[in-house]
């Protein structure tokens, strides 16, 4: 009952992942290209059946020696090679195509998923179960997708192949006459129940062996993944682990994973050297079955040469469909894992989306451009509350300073605010998203240019000649020269250089409210004094917000929203410098 239950799933998750695409806005296209191929796969297994018939001709020619007629079936038989060939080259072509197209789609649909309503960033701090979804969207999407379409026309292929070739079978393998306890037994047709039963026995055996390829598969993905991923952690933090001398403890981390890998990889191994050898066996049994159980006919002249080898191919080619997988297990397993791999994501994606941490929050855009705090309660994801009671009103044009003790929830509360932390009850009233921005410790630099670095998120454009007057303004004009220079600019700059690029940033885009968590920690005092009179002095109808350690920024606020980490309340005063 539970492998039942088991398939049932199965086949319901690969449902769901096929659907989409087959009832999305390309559907129409799709439906043209699997038509097309379709056609093209009767058309050659029409092709096979009439070089099964070629076999007849030729070898019974052959045996008679009659030379014309081999000469004409040489003929023959190159235009048959050449219709083959075109409709197996076109039918391969137009299955990349659509390969192609899907796989498009859906990285798009799962890319689109991943960036909704910050659910990369809440699969990353609360999801559990879902690791490395990079790998997920382009490693996993391209296999289900490949594997699919692979899958799905090798069936039709076979089933096509078993129908045309299995009355062919029937009428060549006559009849089997035999005696058991002085009981005559007739069987007509038998040589197709015979390759029935010699698939039925090997997909039984196969399955046996093999079946707990699936789990292996499944973890050597995840395993495959996160030894990729600490290397590439490590590539961004080397500068880190330099100044440590952490190379003992990386080399350390990387082996042990690399180790699970192995290891994990050499139990797959063990099961497919098992069913290499099962399939081989069975493969190289199959050649040579038909030609046991049909040369008695051959030897009494019942049936021609030509006769034996097109009892031969057709042999070959029903056997071959029924044992469709027998020949896939391996890859057919590993398609399973892949499945399981994308709903799986798919299902944390919609958890964490539709998250409802037993807390309500009510968000209200403000007409007025007020910040207002009301009866707030901030928990962790575990349920303790670390804030309570926030009932603050922030008025436009009044600068404010956070502070508190470390731990004391400083950054969670600006998370709250961005509305990227959903452990959180209570009311906020907030400006518009337009009129926000939210500069962290270590702003984000994308990979690209250091002008699409410095206008990030690229919501509004400027010449080069306003970005030079900006860097100055922001002491960093001598990288002006490099605006359009391409690099990994989270390792070329140094954190310093970074938040001063952020303040760049806040000049161009002007907003009403901006929110600094440390955004200066990596400054000196006189630069972070420089840049705080630069916004004072640029962006007059802008209000600050900072979190911050340092008392050197204290007087660049008017008030001090101070939060007590031992009770998790928040009093807001004015600020005494």
């Amino acid at each position: 009952m539970k492998k039942v239950q088991a398939g049932q799933k199965f086949i319901k998750q690969v449902w769901q992942l096929i659907k989409s695409y087959w009832q999305s806005e390309e559907k129409g296209k799709a439906f043209l290209l699997l038509v097309t191929i379709i056609a093209l796969t009767f058309g050659v297994v029409y092709m096979l059946v009439q070089l099964n018939k070629w076999n007849n001709a030729f070898y019974t020619a052959l045996q008679n020696y009659q030379s014309q007629i081999i000469f004409a079936e040489l003929l023959h038989f190159t235009w048959l090679a050449f219709i083959y060939i075109i409709l197996a080259v076109y039918s391969y072509y137009l299955q990349q195509v659509l390969v192609i197209n899907w796989r498009r789609w859906l990285t798009a649909r799962y890319i689109d998923e991943w960036l909704q309503n910050k659910t990369y960033y809440r699969l990353q701090m609360f999801g559990v179960g879902t690791d490395n979804p990079d790998q997920r969207i382009s490693e996993d999407v391209r296999l289900f997708v490949e594997m699919t379409i692979k899958f799905s026309i090798g069936i039709l292929k076979a089933l096509c192949t078993l129908v045309s070739f299995v009355f062919i079978l029937w009428n060549l393998s006559g009849p089997l006459d035999f005696k058991i306890a002085n009981i005559n037994i007739h069987v007509e047709g038998y040589l197709v129940w015979v390759a029935l039963a010699y698939s039925i026995v090997g997909t039984w055996i196969t399955h046996l062996v093999g079946r707990k390829l699936v789990g292996l598969n499944f973890v050597q993905q995840r395993y495959e993944a996160d030894f990729r991923f600490s290397m590439m952690r490590m590539r961004e933090n080397s500068e880190s682990v330099a100044f440590y001398g952490g190379e003992t403890h990386e080399s350390g981390v990387f082996k042990q994973r690399f180790g699970l890998l192995l290891d994990n990889f050499w139990h797959i191994i063990q099961k497919q050297k098992q069913l290499v050898w099962i399939n081989s066996g069975y493969s190289q049994i199959a050649i040579i079955f038909p030609f046991v159980v049909t040369i008695p006919r051959y030897l009494t002249k019942q049936i021609t040469l030509g006769g034996l080898m097109q009892i031969s191919t057709a042999f070959g080619r029903v056997q071959d469909s029924l044992s469709y997988f027998v020949d896939m297990y391996a890859s057919i397993a590993e398609w399973q894992a892949v499945v399981e791999r994308l709903t799986g994501f798919g299902l944390h994606m919609q958890v964490v989306q539709g998250e409802n941490p037993q807390l309500h929050l009510e968000r209200v855009v403000a007409q007025d451009n007020i910040l207002v705090m009301d009866n707030l309660e901030v928990a962790l994801p575990n349920g303790k509350s670390i804030l309570r009671g926030i009932n603050v009103i922030l008025q436009p044009g009044t600068n404010v300073l956070i502070k508190g003790v470390s731990g004391s929830g400083k950054s969670t509360l600006l998370r709250v605010l961005a509305g990227i932390w959903p452990y959180v009850k209570g009311k906020i009233t907030m400006p518009r998203k337009e009129e926000i921005m939210f500069i962290p410790q270590k702003p984000y630099l994308p990979l690209g240019t250091l002008r699409e670095s410095v206008l990030y998120p690229g919501t509004t454009d400027l010449s080069n000649a306003e970005l030079t007057e900006l860097l100055k303004d922001c002491h960093i004009s001598y990288l002006a020269k490099d605006l359009n220079v391409e690099a990994d600019w989270s390792h070329v700059l140094s954190v310093g250089e970074q938040q001063r690029l952020a303040f760049v940033r806040a000049l161009i885009y002007s907003p009403k409210w901006l929110f600094l968590d440390e955004a200066t920690a990596a400054l000196d005092e006189a630069t972070e004094a420089a840049m705080y009179k630069l916004m004072a002095e640029r962006l007059r109808e802008t209000t600050v917000v900072s979190v911050g350690h340092r008392s050197s920024i204290n007087k660049f606020h008017a008030l001090e929203l101070y939060l007590e980490k031992s009770t998790g309340e928040v009093s807001l005063k004015n600020n005494c410098y």
